[in-house]
């Protein structure tokens, strides 16, 4: 019997397949409506005339700005930079003259207030002098500590998240798990876990721990488990199943098949997810502490909340160079790991 061979098909007959047809024509063109209507509503024009309008305005077109104004505003409150720490040496208990702290020193402040005669019942001004000891350096000395302290939240929400997030991992994989149940069961724990948003857990947490890093740590924990077990499981999944199936021809359990057959094919990619979620953590650190769960975003909001902008621009730098010397660090173990 002849082996069925495929006619040639004629050069002249050969069509190059279209790109596109009418349906995805259609489709393209109801989801290019849907998008304008949810851009309007969401005023995305307004935003980008308003932006636009910023730009010329800048660049000499004589147009009044709104948004050009907003910028200039808040970037003049935050300079000067607040490096200092001042204080008054009557709200200073045990106060020793003679043992200043490291570059401090004492200035006297002359101030004119108002007060009430007694005697006369007229408001007269008068002038008033206060001592103030003066840091230098000593308002960055507390952002040192407090970005130590965010930098500690950050890594132990982290390292909490991984002990979390990889035994569901190993039992939300469809090639580990012990059964559909279990799998699904795990599944749906990282997806909850993932659904709710460090900013609300941490709102929780406060109220059951109180205000400090430990809310931080457990908010930022249980969202990034969320996330490392679902990239932890897709990465088991996604392994070569071979060496698997050799495993468990001779009897391995679960365990020792992940520890053997997948752990070194998928390692590059735990590194990888691990630490991008410390990185993301970090810059989630500064926010949960807005609501009082530690670290440098609990002084960010106290400081704008009495409108102290240049400590705010302090604060907003040392964020900056905190998150740039991760970056690096995080792109120096990459390339030494993957």
């Amino acid at each position: 019997m002849k082996p069925l061979i495929p006619s040639p098909v004629a050069a002249e007959t050969w069509r190059y397949p279209k790109p596109y047809g009418l349906k995805t024509l259609i489709l393209s063109l109801l989801a290019v409506f849907v998008l304008w209507q949810t851009a309007v509503r969401v005023e995305l024009p307004r935003a980008v005339a308003l932006t636009a309008e910023a730009v010329g305005s800048v660049f000499g077109s004589g147009a009044d700005s709104q948004v050009a104004k907003g910028f200039a505003t808040v970037a003049g409150q935050l300079y000067p930079l607040e490096m200092a720490e001042r204080i008054e040496v009557s709200r200073i208990e045990n106060f020793d003259r003679e043992n200043l702290p490291a570059f401090s020193y004492i200035e006297r402040e002359t101030t004119e207030v108002e007060t009430l005669n007694p005697d006369t019942l007229q408001v007269e001004a008068t002038t008033e002098t206060v001592e103030i000891l003066v840091k230098p350096y000593g308002y960055l000395m507390t952002v040192g500590v407090k970005m130590l302290e965010t930098l500690e939240i950050a890594l132990w929400g982290t390292i909490l998240a991984v002990i979390l997030g990889l035994p569901l991992a190993l039992l939300g994989a469809s090639n580990l798990a012990p059964n559909r149940w279990i799998q699904g069961l795990s599944r749906g724990v990282v997806s909850a876990l993932r659904a709710v948003p460090e900013l609300i857990s941490a709102l929780f947490l406060v109220l059951a721990y109180g205000f400090g890093p430990v809310a931080g740590i457990l908010a930022l924990a249980l969202h990034a488990a969320g996330f490392f077990g679902k990239f932890y499981a897709d990465d088991i999944e996604a392994a070569d199943p071979k060496p698997q199936e050799a495993l468990r021809a001779i009897g391995a359990g679960r365990l020792k098949i992940f520890r053997h057959a997948i752990l070194p094919m998928v390692w590059p990619n735990y590194i990888a997810s691990t630490l991008y979620i410390l990185d993301r953590n970090v810059r989630m650190a500064t926010v949960i502490g807005l609501v009082g769960a530690g670290g440098i975003g609990q002084e960010l909001k106290g400081r704008y909340d009495m409108y102290d902008y240049g400590h705010v621009g302090t604060i907003l730098v040392a964020i900056f160079v905190l998150v740039l010397i991760l970056e690096q660090i995080s792109a120096r173990l990459r390339k030494h790991y993957l």
